[in-house]
């Protein structure tokens, strides 16, 4: 790949680096963990994945995690799968949550919003008092160490209490959203067996009342293993018979008691989109999560007490762990519940500027609906205290680059990151200290050793290859559920490189050492032996003002021959006629390659999504390869079933009249 972008879109100045936690993290290290004391974050970066053992150290100690019983070491077996984490060490991810309650009772830790855009503050001290009252409840009902609790519940404050009440009494949290019907939940609750279910009644999204009191009957009914159910009522409706209601479990004012717990003790269960067969159930350690998500907000996000932190995601998105995390650095959050574009595409940026937040993140398909909307969000909202923008979801375009800087502030720290569900964090992505360049992620993150690997392991720069982890973090998964020999587990990740973490990404390491994501490897586009990720196709085509979305699939055909088509979605009032086919595949021949011109550009509906937004590729090339559906998607995990029925007529069209 020839890298062109020379010239920086955004340095941070002296002063900024100067200041950066990062920056005093690195001269601290320097002075007691032998960290290097020059050469900025490329020299940090080289000692945090070549001595593990003194960069999490430092880590621990500069953060102040507090081990009830010290660790023997920082690591034990350091194999992967199967790395040991701080062996001997107890702790308590809720107690580090909450440790601001002490120094700053009466300051907002919660900014709750709703698509009135009205921020209402949750205090410290009320949170605190809540999560005590919730844990000593729940104790009460039986719940113990290595239950399974989970929730059923938007991105409200009462989410978090029940996360960190989960956490307190050392028992582990799974949540779903309540966008997600009946079988999208019991597909993963089912798998954990929970013992309490957190649910509300309804939800606000769009404008719009969704009763979800059928469905909660529903997973009351085919989740046996759950004793107590807890009603929230967010559409104002009375907790249904055997329900238990939420302000009787916390009224009390009460202390938390924090279990300690074995660093590499269950937190939480985090869930794959499931478009194949049923998600996996990923479970990660209170420790393992507590340590790398002090790293990566405290260091890399540069977010420290007194900041506010928003980000827009669902309980059913890893994001939401990942921003409920933001307490561990005295960070308020903003937990918006609501339509991303009610009453208008410009309700993110509206939410940012009432809660006067510092790091907004949100996906990069929000960032290029804004461009195509044609917003400038300077212009209407006051965003002065908005010193950065992150995204993930997908790769954030050029083109998304370059409006933020141009039209929302030339002075804006853009960070697209990439990580996973798997990690529950970043393995590239923000850091303050370096300059941004248009269409690239910053850097590999610390303690993290990214590398691109061609098919025979060896590591490449400049050029396309898998993207691999070739040393243990501590956040990832302890095992899969119910997956005791750990095969699953094993043939997801290490299948292919043994020892080495095999993520799914194509990416770019630069000679700069800043990384380019490709799209997943799964769905990798393999023309003549040329490879390429859907995401460059997607980047490409939807510059063009006519395409709302597209969806590209590439199918050997059983004679040796190789289909492409790309799927369009059509901006409103647009056509799909042979001068749009054109200028279709001439962008792609001129900006990407004359290879991957697609073989067919055929106007679609809609792009089906998972759940949280991804778009789905290997299903629906599944479906055009002429796979059932019933076999070749979970239909509980995809956000329109209908739509994937017409990618399956159009396969069923193409063998009944195959072309010439």
């Amino acid at each position: 790949m020839t890298e062109v972008n020379d010239a920086p879109l955004w340095e941070p100045d002296l002063g900024t680096i100067d200041n950066a936690r990062i920056t005093r993290f690195q001269r601290w290290a320097a002075r007691h963990h032998g960290a290097p004391a020059d050469g900025g974050y490329p020299a940090l970066h080289r000692w945090s994945v070549t001595d593990l053992d003194a960069f999490w150290a430092a880590v621990a100690e500069w953060f102040d995690v507090r081990f009830t019983t010290p660790p023997a070491r920082v690591l034990g077996g350091r194999t992967m799968p199967g790395a040991e984490w701080f062996p001997g060490a107890t702790l308590n991810y809720a107690q580090h949550a909450l440790r601001a309650a002490d120094e700053r009772p009466a300051e907002p830790a919660v900014l709750a919003v709703d698509e009135t855009h009205e921020p209402r503050p949750l205090t410290w001290a009320e949170l605190r008092r809540q999560v005590g009252s919730l844990a000593a409840e729940l104790r009460r009902l039986g719940v113990r160490p290595g239950d399974l609790v989970s929730a059923y519940v938007p991105n409200i404050p009462e989410a978090a209490v029940a996360l960190l009440a989960t956490a307190a009494v050392g028992a582990t949290w799974t949540s779903c959203a309540p966008d997600f019907g009946a079988r999208g939940v019991l597909d993963r609750f089912q798998q954990v067996e929970p013992v309490v279910l957190f649910a509300v009644d309804g939800y606000r999204y769009g404008g719009k009342e969704y009763d979800r009191t059928d469905t909660v009957a529903a997973l009351r009914r085919d989740l046996p293993t759950v004793r107590t159910v807890v009603h929230i009522p967010l559409l104002g409706t009375p907790a249904p018979d055997g329900a238990l209601a939420w302000s009787d479990l916390t009224a009390g004012d009460t202390e938390p008691v924090y279990e300690q717990v074995p660093f590499d003790h269950p937190l939480w269960v985090l869930y794959s989109s499931g478009t194949t067969g049923l998600p996996k159930a990923i479970v990660q350690s209170q420790g393992g999560i507590l340590l790398e998500h002090l790293k990566q907000l405290g260091l890399h996000c540069d977010l420290g007490p007194g900041d506010r932190f928003f980000w827009y995601t669902s309980t059913g998105w890893m994001m939401w762990n990942f921003l409920v995390s933001g307490l561990l650095t005295g960070s308020t959050v903003v937990l918006y519940d609501g339509s991303p574009g009610h009453p208008g595409t410009d309700a993110q940026w509206r939410v940012a500027a009432r809660t006067g937040t510092q790091l907004y993140g949100t996906s990069a398909a929000y960032v290029m609906a804004c461009r195509k909307a044609g917003l400038r969000p300077t212009r209407d909202h006051d965003l002065s205290r908005l010193r950065a923008v992150a995204t993930t979801g997908s790769p954030l375009p050029p083109d998304g680059f370059r409006w933020l800087h141009d039209d929302v502030r030339d002075d804006l720290w853009i960070s697209s990151v990439s990580g996973g569900t798997d990690v529950c964090s970043c393995f590239a992505g923000a850091v303050p200290t370096l300059p941004v360049y248009t269409g690239e992620i910053q850097a590999p993150c610390l303690g993290t050793d990214l590398q691109s690997w061609d098919p025979d392991g060896n590591p490449l720069t400049g050029e396309v290859g898998e993207l691999v982890v070739t040393r243990p973090m501590p956040s990832m998964p302890i095992r899969f559920w119910n997956d005791p020999e750990g095969q699953r587990y094993h043939d997801s990740y290490f299948a292919t490189y043994p020892g080495v973490w095999r993520h799914g990404d194509w990416i770019t390491r630069t000679s700069r050492d800043t990384v380019i994501i490709h799209g997943r490897s799964d769905s990798t586009l393999n023309r003549q032996g040329v490879r390429m990720g859907s995401a460059d196709i997607y980047e490409a085509v939807e510059r063009l003002p006519e395409i709302r979305e597209s969806l590209v699939i590439g199918i050997e055909q059983p004679d040796g021959g190789y289909w492409m088509p790309l799927f369009v979605h059509l901006a409103p009032g647009a056509v799909l006629d042979d001068a749009l086919r054109e200028r279709v595949k001439r962008t792609i021949r001129e900006n990407l390659s004359p290879r991957h011109v697609p073989d067919e550009i055929i106007e679609a509906p809609g792009v089906p999504h998972t759940l949280t937004g991804k778009r789905i590729e290997i299903p629906v090339k599944r479906l055009l390869q002429g796979t059932p559906m019933d076999k070749a998607v979970n239909p509980g995990s995809v956000d329109s079933v209908d739509l994937l029925r017409f990618y399956a007529d159009l396969a069923d069209r193409r063998r009944e009249h195959p072309a010439p």
